[in-house]
């Protein structure tokens, strides 16, 4: 793997232990794709560094149990936004 590459995924990784964050300010924050992202996180990283694999894919499998609270959250501002705005 190139050496560019592997920091960024490592990079990528110790970001979203470090903060948490989703793949999508992740993928805004480093200037690349969402699936660039999810496919560093979710593949690239397993071939550099288990421990650091498996710390990330806690964090991925807890954000996928939550999508569905976070998008409710989303549509609910939405509409307060056009109620009051």
């Amino acid at each position: 793997m190139v050496k560019n590459l592997k920091n960024r995924v490592v990079g990528e990784a110790n970001y979203m232990i470090n903060t948490k964050e989703t793949i999508r300010e992740i993928a805004k924050k480093y200037q690349v794709s969402k699936s660039t992202v999810h496919k560093d996180l979710s593949e690239r990283l397993k071939e550099i560094d288990q421990n650091l694999f498996n710390n990330v894919n806690d964090i991925l499998q807890n954000h996928l149990a939550e999508r569905h609270i976070r998008g409710g959250e989303v549509t609910r501002e939405k509409y307060a936004r056009r109620r009051d705005g």
